[in-house]
């Protein structure tokens, strides 16, 4: 028995009711050019600055030039498979990358995609890469300390939640070391810790991973490397991609650390992308707004007002000079961005005074305001007490009859060089650098031989804690150094030093 056309007509008309139309607007591009990271795309006339693009073989890459006939693209990813003609698709996002505390204990890419083989990272929250730092009002003056753990930073150079302390000097004086120091320092602080790694071999990654897992620091930080493999574009966007995912916590009300290891690979990455862009050079053929690469990364470090919750982004920027040259282009830039540097010069750190720290030239623009007040009572003379011992040290070399005076502040400034010395992943307590300091400053080690000085400190620290621990309870609870707890410390010292036999 046949279909009668009037069934035939009610099939069609329900279809054509039922029929919904999926039509998938992209707009995109051709490749016109590529190499060195770089593409130059044609046909993406709506595209936007930091928007990314995705690239036929599924790499991601980020628009920054934005030209009248083309865009210029920085490649994200391996660029070597991507051929002049390939398609480019606009995606409608400006660049992100994942945010949360998932990222806590991994090793991410600039991307935030992980690197350690520990499985993807689950979060559903993501920021932009580029954001605006906070305003004028929104922030506060900083007033709490961050401790990194090391005597001669906590005492001269104090460092606070949310300032920004660049650590300025040759390759090879210890900045790295500095910086796991105050990771590792930060353990039970409540403080969350990013190390961006920035054009480092991969085997120093993993050293620093390592160290930072062996001492119990690798659970409340998130690692972000570009390696020196990888293309320019990612050693860019790295520290960016950092900040973002430090700013998350800053926001929550929380206090981030983030240290960027170091700026001055950024700034050849982002002259090297520059140039191949055809942006004009400038100075020592780094584009005009290099000042800019640093400033906007920067000032989004901050300690936020109480309104939004208080949450400060502490950043440590690196820079590394050549033979020592703080006046060169990048050096200087950064210097007049941060608030205060810490110099390591290379001639003490040869010398064996380490951490290397030259405290002629090195300040910290908010000084007692970051510290405790037992630390400002014993460290408050220190700096000057140094810079005198190194003119008379100097002076000295030339004059052999010297007068009493003179001899005695020499000695005493030897046994402080001793004192500051500190062994490498051996941060200390602000309690235990206040007592350490304080039988320095106040002369109870001139009679030390300068080779003791580093025995007598460590065993007096376990002597303190064995038989003394009220005083350094007290120093914790009241962060000061009040009459009676001095009058303490100076009998232990006295009682301490009647059993402690020189070598």
């Amino acid at each position: 028995m046949g279909i009668r056309p009037e069934e035939i007509s009610t099939l069609i008309k329900s279809q054509i009711e039922q029929y919904k139309s999926d039509i998938e607007v992209a707009e995109i591009g051709t490749v016109i050019q590529v190499g060195d990271g770089i593409a130059r795309v044609y046909g993406l006339e709506n595209a936007m600055a930091g928007e990314l693009l995705e690239f036929s073989n599924g790499v991601v890459g980020m628009a920054l030039n934005l030209e009248e006939s083309n865009v210029g693209v920085v490649i994200l990813g391996e660029y070597t498979a991507i051929r002049e003609g390939d398609q480019v698709k606009r995606t409608g996002q400006i660049m992100q990358v994942p945010v949360g505390d998932a990222l806590l204990g991994r090793v991410v890419n600039a991307l935030g995609q992980p690197l350690d083989g520990k499985g993807p990272i689950v979060t559903t929250e993501f920021r932009p890469v580029e954001n605006n730092a906070p305003g004028v009002i929104d922030r506060k003056s900083v007033h709490e300390p961050m401790q990194t753990g090391l005597k001669a930073i906590d005492a001269m150079v104090p460092i606070g939640r949310g300032q920004r302390e660049l650590i300025i000097g040759d390759r090879q004086t210890g900045k790295t070391a500095i910086a796991i120091d105050a990771i590792i320092n930060q353990k039970g602080n409540g403080m969350k810790c990013i190390y961006v790694a920035i054009g480092q071999k991969q085997s120093t990654v993993a050293q620093v991973v390592e160290t930072l897992r062996k001492h119990g620091a690798l659970d409340y930080t998130i690692i972000v490397t570009a390696s020196a493999s990888e293309p320019s574009p990612l050693l860019y966007i790295a520290p960016y991609a950092g900040c973002a995912m430090g700013e998350y916590f800053m926001y929550k009300g929380e206090h981030v650390l983030i240290i960027y290891d170091d700026l001055s690979k950024q700034a050849s990455a982002y002259r090297e992308l520059s140039l191949l862009l055809r942006r004009p050079p400038g100075r020592e053929a780094f584009p005009g707004d290099v000042f800019y690469l640093h400033s906007r990364l920067l000032e989004r470090a901050a300690k936020l007002s109480d309104e939004l919750g208080g949450g400060s982004l502490t950043a440590l920027p690196f820079i590394e000079t050549q033979a020592s040259d703080v006046s060169a282009y990048i050096p200087t830039n950064v210097i007049s961005i941060t608030d205060g540097q810490i110099f390591l010069e290379s001639d003490l750190f040869y010398s064996g005074q380490r951490p290397a720290i030259n405290v002629g030239i090195s300040v910290s623009r908010v000084g007692g305001s970051a510290q405790i007040k037992a630390m400002k009572k014993v460290a408050g003379s220190l700096r000057l007490d140094l810079a005198q011992y190194r003119e008379l040290q100097a002076f000295s070399q030339f004059g052999s009859d010297l007068d009493k005076s003179t001899l005695a502040r020499l000695n005493r400034g030897a046994r402080m060089m001793e004192v500051l010395k500190q062994g490498v992943n051996q941060p200390l307590s602000v309690e235990h650098q206040v007592l350490s300091l304080y039988t320095a400053v106040k002369g109870h080690l001139d009679d030390i031989p300068v080779k003791d000085v580093k025995r007598f400190e460590k065993e007096f620290l376990a002597f303190m804690e064995s038989s003394v621990a009220e005083v350094i309870k007290s120093i914790t609870d009241t962060k000061d150094l009040t009459a009676d707890n001095e009058a303490a410390l100076i009998a232990a010292i006295d009682k301490f030093k009647k059993g402690f036999a020189t070598s």
